[in-house]
């Protein structure tokens, strides 16, 4: 025994052991129970509980300092029974009001509340309304190529004995048949051709909707969604724009349509109102929900970065079906996908659409508006980079045509954001502005944003912007004619009015291209009945008849009838 006790002690001897430190009085608080204030009147919980009741049915323990009636009466009861509260909930529920009556009772102040909160009113122009002048306006003679799908018949329903698994193998194997190129370009279209075709397939989308060929209708929208990355006639896109975001419209439409009836198969409408007037979010059944997300699932499974996100913006209005908090937590992110577009043009269209449909379904959702216009100021550059300039000189179009192109995304942009926004919003973004070269596209888009009065009274600060812009890009006759609207319907500070004619009538006046002079007076001219006198007026007009002598005969006669309209309406 000796000998393996000094072995033993050997042993413990070769090994190097440390104390561990302790913090007996940190373990001594953590090994405590969480001690909570004892209030006056509580009692131990062992001890027995006993209901009281009276008329307000209100619960009490035995020696409890609180009143009740003198009608009441004391039983010992068990504790859980006691949590009821003296009462069944089915019987509660079953006791309270019809809900139909209590939400007829209550249409009236929501349709009211809804009226007052709506971020839109009939002062918002509608993007229906620059639609035609779009599709007027951007025009082109080169001849454009379209990518047509070949459907098959494939994209018929599945027929009732087929297994559920083969059905989605089926599915799924259409959409990347799609992705692997079962399609067939069309060249050498004319415009109004195209046109044509851009309505075929809107119409094949309905009729493939209407006879449950849902995969089908999703091909088409992916198609042509893929065209808006096509810049190959670049004069020509905003047009395409149009049309092409009337298709995904559609789908979008539709498929809230579909997943809506599928809410409000169950409940009857109250009088008065649509099915979407009153509904709620608890109202949204299972089935919807899950018929909501196996759309989402579609979409993100769409390989192309624009189609997916052209796609997802469509059904963006799905978003409610899934929660009340779907659309503010999408915006965002499909803000940050925007910034993988390497084009600024479709990237700017991109953030357009984003932005119309936004304001359509979430208007007062300010913030993604803001962030949209600010992520495209951080890459304004570019529009003047080698890329672009290279673009540019292989389809021989000038830097002045290439930027108004941009004019309709960047104004609808800031239409939605300027739409009663505060005076402070417009001086942040002419700040923003005076940081960025080549700024004349954008001071032209947020003089015709924001209201007329914001501007007038920065009069004198927009014409030192426009001074300051350079001549080869956006033509500085354009940025007086915008300027000159806004004071025709505001006036600027009396002191300025003088300074701000003579300034803008020097630049009028040195234009050689008669058109550009008639465009420009005849703005200027209201700005001059408005504010001068007669006398001012007739000298006006009889510098500028001294100082150009035109061929064109028609050009002279449209500015002639002019003067004399708003000089006899000033003299009257």
């Amino acid at each position: 025994r000796k000998v393996r006790h000094v072995t033993w002690c050997m042993k413990m001897a070769a090994v190097q052991w440390y104390s561990r430190e302790r913090n007996y009085k940190a373990e001594l608080e953590a090994c405590r129970l969480e001690a909570g204030p004892l209030e006056f009147g509580d009692f131990h919980p062992l001890k027995l509980i006993t209901v009281t009741e009276s008329k307000a049915k209100k619960v009490a323990r035995k020696g409890s300092t609180s009143s009740t009636s003198s009608s009441s009466s004391s039983s010992v009861v068990d504790p859980l029974s006691s949590m009821l509260d003296g009462s069944d909930p089915l019987s509660l529920f079953a006791a309270t009001a019809d809900p139909l009556s209590a939400a007829a009772g209550t249409t009236g102040k929501s349709n009211r509340d809804k009226q007052e909160d709506a971020g839109v009113g009939a002062d918002f122009d509608l993007w229906s309304g620059k639609r035609s002048y779009i599709l007027t306006r951007y025009t082109t003679t080169e001849k454009l190529s379209i990518n047509l799908f070949l459907g098959s018949e494939k994209d018929k329903a599945t027929g009732p004995g087929s297994a559920v698994s083969e059905k989605v193998r089926t599915r799924l194997e259409e959409l990347d048949d799609l992705e692997e190129g079962s399609q067939k370009e069309l060249l050498n279209l004319s415009q109004q051709d195209y046109i044509n075709r851009i309505e075929e397939l809107n119409q094949s989308l309905k009729d493939a909707w209407a006879t449950d060929q849902k995969v089908k209708a999703l091909k088409i929208v992916i198609q042509c969604s893929k065209l808006l990355s096509d810049t190959s006639v670049i004069q020509f896109y905003p047009s395409k724009f149009v049309l092409i975001t009337d298709i995904l419209d559609t789908f979008g439409k539709l498929v809230h349509e579909r997943i809506l009836s599928m809410c409000t198969k169950s409940r009857i409408p109250l009088a008065g109102t649509t099915m979407s007037d009153n509904f709620g979010q608890d109202e949204v059944n299972e089935t919807a929900k899950e018929t909501c997300l196996n759309w989402f699932f579609k979409v993100a499974s769409i390989r192309e970065l624009i189609s997916r996100f052209y796609v997802e913006v469509a059904i963006l209005k799905c978003n409610t079906f899934l929660s009340k908090t779907g659309i503010s937590e999408t915006l965002p992110r499909l803000t940050l996908m925007i910034r993988g577009i390497g084009d600024p043009l479709v990237a700017v269209y991109a953030r357009a659409y984003l932005c119309r449909v936004g304001m359509e379904v979430a208007p007062h959702l300010k913030d993604n508006l803001n962030k949209n216009f600010f992520d495209f100021l951080s890459t304004f550059k570019q529009i003047h980079g080698e890329t672009v300039q290279n673009q540019l000189a292989a389809q021989r179009v000038e830097i002045p045509t290439y930027l108004t192109l941009y004019s309709p995304a960047i104004d609808w942009i800031l239409q939605c954001i300027a739409y009663r926004a505060p005076e402070a919003l417009l001086t942040e973004m002419m700040d923003r502005c005076k940081k960025l070269a080549n700024n004349a596209l954008l001071l032209n888009s947020v003089m015709s944003a924001f209201r007329p009065e914001f501007i007038a009274t920065r009069s004198l600060d927009f014409i030192g912007m426009i001074k300051d812009c350079e001549e080869s890009g956006f033509p500085k006759h354009l940025l007086f004619q915008s300027l000159g609207l806004n004071l025709a319907r505001a006036d600027p500070p009396e002191n300025d009015k003088l300074q701000i004619l003579n300034v803008a009538w020097k630049v009028i006046t040195k234009l050689k291209n008669p058109q550009d002079y008639i465009n420009s007076a005849e703005v200027w001219i209201d700005y001059i009945c408005r504010h001068f006198a007669v006398s001012r007026i007739s000298c006006c007009l009889k510098f500028s008849s001294q100082q150009f002598i035109w061929n064109n005969t028609n050009a002279k006669l449209s500015l002639s009838e002019t003067r004399c309209q708003h000089r006899t309406s000033r003299c009257d």
